[in-house]
């Protein structure tokens, strides 16, 4: 289980999202630590499917608790690009990324699964999927350099942890058309999940 914190903030912030009926997936450290080896996080990454017509309730729904900016927010509605929100309370920090055209987003949000983070009270969230984050910490990865051991390890994490449950066609899939299918092979490689 990942620590409470980010839980609570999460939690917060999805609860928001789904009584204003906005799609959403958790992705980033929070996910990972869900589905592989859980580790502490500086803040929680979440895709949304925000509109220029959520605008309004989303950031009155959030002012009283986060410091949120409705006209970063509108901006990046307008170019489906990332704001920030901040947990007043606690400082920490919600990277909301606004879906674009992006087709594997678009995949990872039509397979999220809804998962239990908190038994008491009872709290689920809809977190990506184990190879929709294998494949999102490969492209981060490359983006920075190929010199992450924290993205690298999040990754093998969840390649050892979720091992012979994983859709090795879909990961193969998707890291050739996003071209790091030789990072996804040096990773199973590493991983040593038998009859990978």
């Amino acid at each position: 289980m990942a620590e409470l914190e980010p839980i609570e903030v999460t939690l917060a912030v999805t609860a928001v999202l789904e009584r204003l009926g906005i799609e959403y997936v958790v992705g980033g450290s929070l996910a990972t630590s869900l589905h592989g080896v859980p580790r502490s996080t500086l803040d929680v990454d979440i895709v949304a499917d925000l509109r220029m017509s959520h605008l309004q309730d989303f950031v009155a729904a959030l002012q009283a608790d986060f410091f949120v900016d409705a006209d970063m927010v509108r901006d990046a509605i307008r170019r489906r690009a990332t704001f920030n929100l901040l947990h007043l309370a606690t400082m920490f920090k919600v990277d909301v990324f606004v879906i674009g055209a992006d087709e594997l987003i678009t995949s990872e949000l039509a397979r999220k699964q809804r998962m239990r983070v908190q038994e008491q009270p009872p709290a689920s969230v809809f977190v990506a999927t184990p190879e929709d984050m294998v494949l999102q910490k490969l492209l981060w990865y490359r983006a920075g350099g190929e010199i992450s051991d924290r993205q690298w390890a999040d990754l093998l994490g969840v390649i050892k942890t979720q091992g012979q449950h994983l859709d090795l066609d879909y990961l193969r899939l998707w890291a050739e058309r996003k071209e790091v299918a030789d990072l996804l092979k040096r990773a199973l490689a590493e991983a040593e999940v038998a009859g990978i």
